[in-house]
């Protein structure tokens, strides 16, 4: 469920939140108030292609945030965590940003993403109906989707089938593709994925190998360097007169002072730490001046492996581990190309299961969808009766297909809107009033709502008087099973509404401003009073708006 929507600079609004709740949500205002301007906002929080045209004038951004609460929509949830982005306590916030450069940003709980994983998590969550380019009915892949929903259990569990067995199928015909190489290509790669194992095995390479070469490369290479270098240390520590000398020196006199100054004990003790620690580096410095060696042998014989090695990452690898790993993957594919005709066999016998399994279950789903289809398509038709289209004719076309994940049948909705018309998709003939009614008396007469939230833009467009009392009650119905947002005209929807905003273009400053305010009590029969089209202050037309909200209470009422 949606439930807040907070707007930032986005064309004539600059700074706007709407605290929302579930049921009914209604947007009133004058014609040209900007009430489209939240739909738009709310599209380009969803993913939804949106150019720099929509910052306010005089700033660098807009933003758009908006929160979902997912808790009783794991769907929705799920699909965020596949990408990534886990519900903080069963919230998913999400915001885009868009420049003056026409660059945008977007992310989910702080986290930046792109506008097509938006799009991809937010399908589940809302659904926009209007004059918008985020319609889901006007794409013909989600008819079935809806279509099976209504169908109920059986279809959507045999569905489930299907989709199994067609990955199964799939999975199979590609691996049979994968093998089923002509045999001189077969040879070819045989050959090639031999000399590269026997390259890379003759080599005999060690994890780790290539840096203990370099560290002794370097001794060898320096060797002249250390060995004089190690002798100065001897010389420095050792001689006459050197810091072990010295330090014995020190400590003697100042185990002196100490018989005669108890005070001075712990320097002698530093001072006889110092003296063993000096003797110790002494040893160990002489111990690596004795293994220091000039070997140019050795040094040639290191060079030349060290070339080896560098030959092999250029081929395999970035690393000696990766080289072996590559090794690896070489064994199973020469295993695979030995043994692919057998494979090729066995595969071709399950293949030919899969078909046969993958059929039944699509014919049985087909006609399981062809037995549901004319009261689907009566229910429906009933139901538009009711929106002001009475006259228009509602089909479902299912036609063969190849089998798919969904089936072997394309499903596609159908309508008539006028008499004597042949049926035609209505993804090429509908309007946009007539998408959002189509869409209401399909979700009305859907079994689960599929989506949590639902906005309609201007779904009351060529409707009024008896039409639009019914369109009010379809939506407080329907607004039962999901959260709706309704931008509207018309009276008899608003007086429905369990939220109703007001939206309201100003001018302040010499500049546009459009605000939103949530009306109760007579404010709200002061703007029901303003859409019956009276003069303002009309005590006629207040009463009127006032019997019209009691009475939807009491409707409201009996609904719930």
């Amino acid at each position: 469920m949606l439930t807040e929507l907070h707007i930032v600079n986005f064309a004539l609004v600059d700074d706007l939140r709407l605290d929302l709740s579930g049921g009914l949500s209604v947007l009133t205002g004058e014609t040209g108030a900007g009430k489209s301007i939240v739909v738009d906002a709310l599209n380009a929080a969803l993913g939804e292609r949106t150019g720099s045209e929509v910052v306010r004038t005089g700033t660098e951004k807009c933003l758009v945030e908006v929160v979902f609460d997912v808790s009783e929509h794991p769907a929705a949830a799920s699909a965020a965590s596949e990408y990534g982005f886990e519900p903080e306590d069963g919230l998913l916030i999400i915001s885009r940003e868009i420049t003056r450069s026409g660059r945008s940003q977007g992310r989910i709980n702080g986290r930046p993403t792109t506008a097509s994983v938006l799009r991809e998590i937010t399908k589940l969550l809302v659904d926009i109906h209007g004059q918008h380019e985020h319609q889901s009915l006007l794409s013909v892949p989600v008819h079935i989707n809806i279509f099976d929903s209504w169908c109920g259990s059986e279809v959507v569990k045999l569905r489930e089938e299907v989709r199994n067995a067609y990955e199964e199928l799939t999975a199979a015909r590609n691996e049979r593709s994968r093998i089923q190489t002509d045999e001189r290509e077969r040879a070819r790669l045989l050959d090639l994925y031999k000399f590269q194992l026997d390259e890379i095995t003759a080599a005999k390479l060690s994890p780790g190998e290539e840096e203990e070469l370099a560290q002794e490369r370097n001794r060898l290479a320096n060797a002249e360097k250390l060995f004089e270098a190690a002798a100065e240390i001897a010389t420095l520590l050792g001689s006459e007169s050197g810091a072990v000398d010295g330090l014995s020196a020190a400590v003697a006199a100042a185990e002196r002072i100490a018989q005669m100054d108890p005070s001075m004990s712990a320097i002698v003790e530093t001072l006889s730490t110092a003296l063993i620690s000096t003797q110790d580096v002494l040893l160990e410095v002489r111990d690596y001046q004795d293994q220091i060696e000039a070997n140019p042998s050795r040094l040639e014989q290191i060079e030349d492996r060290l070339d080896v090695i560098k030959t092999l990452k250029r081929k395999y690898g970035d690393t000696i581990e990766d080289i072996l790993s590559y090794a690896n993957g070489l064994v199973e594919k020469i295993d695979a190309l030995m043994c692919s005709e057998e494979r090729s066999n066995e595969l071709d016998c399950k293949i030919e299961e899969l078909t046969a399994r993958l059929a039944g279950l699509c014919q049985k789903l087909s006609d399981l969808r062809k037995q549901a289809a004319p009261a689907f398509e009566k229910a429906v038709e009933t139901e538009l009766a009711d929106l002001a289209m009475e006259r228009t004719r509602f089909k479902v076309s299912i036609q063969p297909i190849d089998p798919g994940p969904s089936g072997a049948d394309a499903v596609e909705f159908l309508i008539s809107p006028n008499p004597g018309e042949p049926v035609k998709p209505l993804a090429k003939i509908a309007s946009g009033g007539e998408i959002s009614r189509i869409m209401l008396a399909l979700k009305s007469v859907a079994k689960r709502a599929e989506v949590p939230t639902l906005v309609f833009d201007e779904i009351d467009t060529g409707i009024g008087g008896r039409t639009a009392q019914v369109l009010g009650e379809k939506l407080a119905s329907l607004a039962n099973k999901c959260q709706i947002m309704c931008v509207t005209h018309l009276p008899q929807i608003a007086s429905r509404a369990a939220h109703h905003f007001l939206v309201e273009k100003f001018v302040e400053g010499g500049r546009s401003h459009v605000r939103v305010k949530k009306l109760e009590g007579e404010d709200r029969v002061k703007e029901l009073a303003r859409m019956l089209g009276a003069e303002e202050g009309s005590s006629i037309a207040a009463e009127h708006a006032r019997e019209m909200l009691s009475l939807a209470n009491q409707r409201n009422g009996q609904a719930r």
